[in-house]
This record gives structure tokens, sequence and C-alpha cells, in this order.
């Protein structure tokens, strides 16, 4: 069973749903939303904006599947840059429920290899907020190493926060 699969236009009342049910537990790691975001058709509107991204080779969006093939979260590569670079980052996040059974771990694996073996990119970032042992650990799992602390990096719960960076390179590139 894959831990993630391509999003659809089908995934998004699941992902409002989700989001919802969620809402309190993530707001500390997520950026300040609109209301329109939490509902079915602010994630449908997203999922186009992400699909038509992903057709035009910008970003990877995937969900994040439980055991039973339930949709428990989102993974994206962001920000997918070719040429010399050859570059995306990571971010992701898993339903309260689900935290604590790697599934997060797996979903990172199974992009990661999408990353290097089908997309051929030589590097991947990630970045953290510095009190978010549990999502650090998801990354040093599947051999992330920090290589950095960005300052005011990004505004998360309405406030600029500091992030640690970790990378991921290609072994098959090195």
């Amino acid at each position: 069973m894959p831990a993630t699969r391509l999003i659809s236009l089908d995934d998004a009342p699941v992902l409002a749903a989700l989001l919802r049910d969620n809402r309190d537990f993530m707001a500390p790691f997520e950026p300040a939303r609109a209301e329109t975001y939490f509902t079915d058709s602010g994630q449908l509107a997203l999922i186009r904006d992400l699909l038509a991204r992903h057709e035009r080779g910008q970003t990877l969006p995937h969900v994040i599947l439980d055991e039973d093939g339930s949709v428990v979260g989102r993974i994206t590569l962001n920000e997918i840059v070719r040429g010399p670079f050859q570059s995306c980052s990571l971010g992701y996040w898993v339903a309260v429920s689900a935290n604590g059974r790697g599934l997060a771990t797996a979903a990172v694996r199974d992009i990661v290899r999408v990353a290097f073996e089908d997309l051929g990119l030589h590097r991947i970032q990630a970045g953290t907020l510095p009190d978010n042992a549990r999502s650090q650990r998801v990354l040093e799992r599947n051999g992330f190493v920090r290589f950095g602390l960005a300052r005011a990096y990004l505004r998360i719960a309405g406030r600029w926060q500091d992030h640690v960076l970790f990378q991921l390179l290609n072994p098959a590139q090195q």
C-alpha cells in the first residue's frame, strides 16, 4: 500500500473536514488562514491551483494515506526549481488522530523516492519550528540533516517565527 498519492479534486471534502477537525491542533504550526480555507469550496479551489502548478512542473501535491487507504493529511513538494538548482521544499501535515503511527515518516520516505527517482531532483529542503521535535524526528528518520536556523523565516500563527532548516541530497547524484 502506498503511503501517498497525487491529490485529486475528490479529496476536497475530506481535506476540508480534516482541517476543520484539526484546526486547533495545527494552528501553532500554520499561517493564519481565511475561513474559506476550511470549507469544501476553499479546498477545491486550492486543489485546482495545486494541480495547475503540478501540470507546469512547479509542485507535486500528494495526500497522505492511512493503512486503510483513507486520507489523513497532505504532503507537497513546493517550489520545484530546475536548471542548475534541481531543488524543492517539502511541507506536510497529518491529522492528530494519525500522529505517532509512522504515517508521516512513511509519507516523507515515499515523496523523497518520487523526488529523487521520478523527478530527478538533487535536493529537498524542509523547515520546522524550533520546538517541533516530532516533525524534526520524521525528517531525521528519512536522512534529512539540519543545516541552519532561519530567523523570522515564515509568518506562522500570526507572527514571524524562526525555523530549523533541514536538507536531503540525492545520494545517486553525489
